[in-house]
C-alpha cells in the first residue's frame, strides 16, 4: 500500500486506552485524564476490524499502544486477535513496564512477539519525579520477565529532558554492553504537555554521541526506522538516536496511527484525522476509505514552522 509519494505504509500503531497508570509530567497532567464513555472507546472488535482491513491492504506491523496498553481490559484477548491475522509479520507493544512482569508470558503465548519500555532513568528517586508515580522496581521486574519468557529483542525508550536524565545517558548505553537490550534516545517532542517544556528541556541527541564517543555506527541500519543505530565495541545490544526535531525522517515514514477512539492520523504531527470508528458504525467501506486517506498522508511534518498537533500524547497513542 503505497501514498503518493512512493511510500510503501505497512506499519500501523494501535492505541487501545488513553488511560496510564502513571502521570508523566511530559505526557499527562497530574489530575489524569478525563475518562471518556466506554461506547466511544473501539471495542475488541472493532479493533479486530480495522486491523484486519489495513493487513488485507498490506500492512504486516502492528504495534499495540496507549496510554498505558496493560490497563486496557482484555490485552490479551487483543493481542490474541490481531496476532493472529494471516499476514501479520510482527506484533509489539510499548509499555511503561508496570504491569509487564504479570502479563509478559501471557502476551507472549497470545502472539505478542516484543516489547519497547518507557524508561527515562533508572534512579528510584527521580523515577517517581517525572512519573508521579514510584514503581520503578516494579518496571525493572517487567523487564527482565519480558527477557525471560522471550518478548525480545527488548528495546527501552528514554526521552532526553535537559536537567534531568542528561547525567544517566551513559548508564543506559552500558545496559547494551552485555545484554541484547536496545536503548534508544528520542528528543523531547513538543507535544501536549511537553509544548511548554521543549524550548527549556529539549537537548539534542547528538549529546549522547559526545558523551560516549566509543559508539560506532551499525553497518546494517533500517531506512524505515526512525532510530539510526550504534554499537559499543563488542557490545551485545544497540544503541539508538532518534531526532524527530533535529533531523527529520519523513522522506522513510512507513507508519500510521490509531487512536483509541478510532481516529486514523496519517502523521503524528497533524491535527488531521479520519474516523473508522464511526465509518465502521455505518457499515461504509473501511478499506476504501483507508487507501483514500493513505493517499493524503503529507510529505513531511512542519514542526521546524511551529505547527504544532493539539491532542496529547496519550489521546494520540504511543
Amino acid at each position: 500500500m503505497k501514498d503518493s509519494y512512493g511510500r510503501n505504509i505497512n506499519y500501523l500503531r494501535i492505541s487501545v486506552t488513553d488511560l496510564c497508570n502513571l502521570r508523566c509530567k511530559y505526557c499527562m497532567p497530574e489530575e489524569g485524564v478525563y475518562k471518556v464513555q466506554h461506547g466511544d472507546i473501539l471495542s475488541i472488535e472493532e479493533i479486530e476490524k480495522i486491523a484486519k482491513a489495513f493487513v488485507h491492504l498490506g500492512v504486516n506491523k502492528i504495534r499495540l499502544t496507549g496510554g498505558e496498553p496493560l490497563v486496557r481490559k482484555g490485552i490479551v484477548n487483543i493481542v490474541e486477535k490481531v496476532g493472529s491475522l494471516d499476514g501479520i509479520k510482527d506484533l509489539a507493544m510499548t509499555t511503561n513496564g508496570i504491569l509487564l512482569k504479570k502479563y509478559a508470558g501471557d502476551l507472549k503465548t497470545a502472539g505478542l512477539n516484543r516489547v519497547n519500555i518507557s524508561l527515562d532513568t533508572l534512579k528510584a528517586e527521580k523515577y517517581a519525579y517525572i512519573t508521579r508515580g514510584d514503581k520503578l522496581k516494579d518496571v525493572l521486574e517487567g523487564i527482565e520477565e519480558a527477557k525471560k519468557v522471550g518478548l525480545t529483542p527488548v528495546k527501552i525508550n528514554t526521552v532526553l529532558i535537559g536537567g534531568f536524565n542528561e547525567d544517566e545517558i551513559e548508564d543506559f548505553v552500558r545496559l547494551t554492553e552485555k545484554e541484547e537490550v536496545d536503548v534508544r534516545f528520542i528528543e523531547l517532542m513538543p507535544i501536549g504537555e511537553a509544548i511548554d517544556l521543549e524550548s527549556e528541556y529539549y537537548v539534542s541527541n547528538q549529546l549522547v554521541l559526545n558523551k560516549v564517543p566509543e559508539l560506532i555506527r551499525t553497518e546494517i541500519q533500517d531506512i524505515s526506522s526512525p532510530a539510526v543505530y550504534y554499537k559499543l565495541p563488542n557490545g551485545k545490544g544497540k544503541v539508538g538516536i532518534i531526532n524527530p526535531i533535529s533531523c527529520k525522517f519523513c522522506e522513510y515514514c512507513n507508519r500510521v496511527r490509531l487512536t483509541a477512539r478510532g481516529k486514523l492520523k496519517l502523521c503524528l504531527h497533524s491535527n488531521e484525522e479520519i474516523d473508522l470508528k464511526n465509518a465502521l458504525i455505518k457499515g461504509e467501506d473501511i478499506e476504501k476509505i483507508i487507501i483514500d486517506a493513505i493517499m493524503k498522508k503529507p510529505e513531511s511534518h512542519k514542526l521546524e514552522s511551529g505547527e504544532y498537533v493539539k491532542k496529547k500524547m496519550y489521546q494520540i497513542g504511543g
